[in-house]
């Protein structure tokens, strides 16, 4: 007991767990499966992290996300713990180092995206690793029936059985009762073990605004909330869009997408976690594994396709425990579109076995070839070389992954890598005619090996410093060499990958599983379903409505539009006696946007209030915005 306090305050700084992390761990160290669903916030890292720590060996965490993973290990060196990853884009050497540390190394986090579990030389270092535990982030894509399933995670059984009876500790922010079942089911679970922790949440008040004018809504939201805040949506494009209206109405923003660079990311994010940027407007690339407690509001622009998905990104507000906002814009045309989703995510099984062949001629790869290989691969590149629709495309894609053909990574930064293509003999013959590449590549061959058996990467700026020259410099002879077919030039680059796990099938044999697909596409349009029913709800308590979803029970709020709804219509009254008192106090004259800044996250369709003293001649109305107080003159 005392040892993992200990362990907390020591590299957390923490001196006592938050609800149920205590449970979950004095579970784990007792050898059990422990299943944790913890919604966004309730600190799950540390269900993992500590025991980790409290035990011999080292615990295997696989994690779906590359950009999550980075930061985790980042954070846990930061606080002296050893922490290693393995993932998608690093090289052979960089894996084999990073695996050998984890065999060799006490090291006591190995963080693993899914993908690699599949690899022999994984699979052979960790039959020779102490491993404490197996950890599955984001439990909710090893199930069929969750809203992000990744067939890589059906590796996880696979890899129990070669690391020998480690006790499983997954965690996740999102599972309904069925899908919780499916999660201990798939990892083998000896028995049943779930906590469940945290869907109440008292300081956040979840509000659903349907706005055919989102942008002014908005606006009036930043000013009536103040505080820091992340605005969700689903285009890029749109990410600039609001940002642009946001700077021009003087609040500080900046806008978050998985297209931009690693570094613009990383800066965007510092500048808002400190401040310096007030609201971020991003897709959901955004949020994953951010500790900003102070956020007071949460947007959604755009409705999202699932409760699971609007529960997690809701549940970044409010993490100090102060009175927070979750703000979802619904305007009518958007609940007529959610079912359009459908057809988009769930294309014909024709057009996806067209896709998958496409993707192969898009790469050049000929039939009965490309297995084991990986390649970059930009989805919206491909789509727009072959004219499709981007968003069904990409879902064709996701299917025939989730059949197991291929998997799609994260984008990746890929830094440049050079190889050379001549004899060592050759090479030799061109450094004697040539005295300004005979230094460069002397510098080149003594910063690194292996350059005449593989492509090996490189830093420009780091041959520039060493070669006493501009990086400009450098890539101009990097350029200039392989023009000259002396090597290999490959500049970096940010793109996504595509790991092809079976070899290129023609036509008649490319199968997809019809009756699983069409189960994913009825459970899909469940949830659809499930998110259109909560946004057109105004009787139930948005909190309750939301537990609900998942199986749990939570008291009602009191302080969602729902909830402050009800106590309107029990004492309208003495809220439109509060109006008039606020007219009166501006001098008898204000403007409807005021009372709605004032009073909208209190009431609820204040406006359609004051419009309605109007019509009982409280107020009169000048030029259609201005409250005036007193009846309209009569006429002399």
């Amino acid at each position: 007991m005392g040892k993992i306090h200990e362990i907390l305050e020591k590299y957390w700084g923490y001196k006592s767990f938050r609800p149920m992390q205590e449970e979950i761990i004095n579970s784990a160290l007792e050898g059990n499966d422990v299943l944790a669903l913890m919604p966004t916030g309730g600190g799950k890292s540390i269900c993992f992290q500590v025991p980790a720590l409290a035990k011999d060996g080292i615990a295997i965490v696989v994690s779906p996300l590359i950009a999550l993973m980075k930061d985790q290990v980042s954070n846990l060196k930061e606080r002296g713990v050893k922490a290693l990853a393995v993932y998608s884009g690093m090289s052979a050497e960089e894996i084999d180092a990073a695996l050998d540390n984890a065999v060799y190394g006490n090291y006591k986090l190995l963080y693993v995206s899914p993908e690699r579990l599949k690899s022999d030389l994984f699979r052979a270092r960790a039959a020779k690793m102490n491993v404490s535990f197996l950890v599955v982030d984001e439990a909710h894509c090893i199930s069929q029936w969750g809203y992000d399933f990744r067939p890589d995670y059906l590796e996880i059984a696979e890899i129990k059985k070669i690391i020998g009876p480690a006790p499983v500790i997954a965690v996740t922010a999102t599972a309904t009762k069925a899908v919780a079942q499916d999660i201990m089911s798939r990892l083998g679970f000896r028995k049943e073990n779930v906590f469940v922790s945290g869907f109440e949440r008292s300081n956040l008040s979840y509000v659903v605004r349907h706005a055919e004018n989102k942008a002014a809504q908005i606006l009036r939201i930043i000013k009536s909330v103040g505080g820091s805040g992340i605005i969700y949506v689903r285009s890029r494009k749109r990410t600039q869009e609001i940002a642009s209206l946001l700077k021009a109405s003087g609040i500080p923003a900046d806008f978050y997408h998985a297209g931009l660079s690693a570094q613009i990311r990383a800066a965007r994010q510092n500048m808002w976690k400190s401040g310096e940027i007030r609201v971020i407007v991003a897709t959901n690339a955004f949020g994953m594994g951010i500790d900003k407690a102070d956020v007071r509001f949460v947007v959604h622009y755009d409705i999202p396709e699932s409760i699971e998905a609007y529960f997690q990104e809701a549940g970044r507000a409010g993490r100090d425990g102060k009175r927070s906002y979750a703000v979802l814009l619904g305007a009518k045309s958007d609940i007529a579109g959610l079912k359009r989703f459908l057809p988009s995510a769930f294309p014909e099984i024709d057009y996806i076995s067209d896709i998958y062949q496409k993707v192969f001629k898009f790469l050049k790869i000929p039939y009965e070839s490309g297995k084991g290989e990986t390649y970059e691969f930009n989805p919206a590149v491909f789509a727009k070389s072959y004219g499709l629709q981007q968003a069904k495309a990409f879902y064709a894609l996701k299917h025939i992954e989730n059949e197991g053909y291929w998997t799609l990574t994260d984008e990746i930064d890929n830094p440049s890598k050079i190889v050379f293509t001549v004899s060592r003999d050759e090479l030799y013959k061109i450094q004697l005619n040539d005295i300004q590449a005979d230094s460069f590549i002397k510098t080149v061959l003594r910063l690194y090996t292996g350059l005449f058996s593989y492509p090996v990467k490189i830093d420009e700026e780091y041959i520039a410093m060493m070669h006493r020259c501009s990086a400009d410099y450098v890539k101009s002879m990097l350029i200039a060499l392989s023009r000259r077919h002396i090597i290999r030039y490959i500049p970096k680059s940010k793109s996504p990958m595509i790991i092809f796990n079976n070899e290129r099938l023609v036509e008649s044999n490319f199968y997809m599983n019809r009756k699983r697909y069409d189960a994913l596409k009825k459970a899909y349009s469940d949830r659809l379903d499930a998110m259109a029913s909560y946004v057109m709800e105004d009787n139930e308590c948005r909190a309750v409505a939301l537990a609900g979803y998942f199986g749990q029970s939570v008291p009602e709020c009191g302080c969602c539009d729902v909830c402050l709804s009800k106590g309107v219509k029990r004492d309208l009254p003495r809220t439109k006696e509060m109006i008039k008192e606020s007219v009166a106090q501006a001098g008898g004259r204000l403007d409807i946007s005021a009372i709605q800044l004032e009073f909208e996250n209190k009431v609820p369709d204040i406006v359609e209030i004051a419009r309605e003293m109007v019509r009982e001649g409280i107020f009169r109305l000048e030029d259609e915005t201005v409250l005036v107080l007193g009846k309209i003159k009569s006429s002399p």
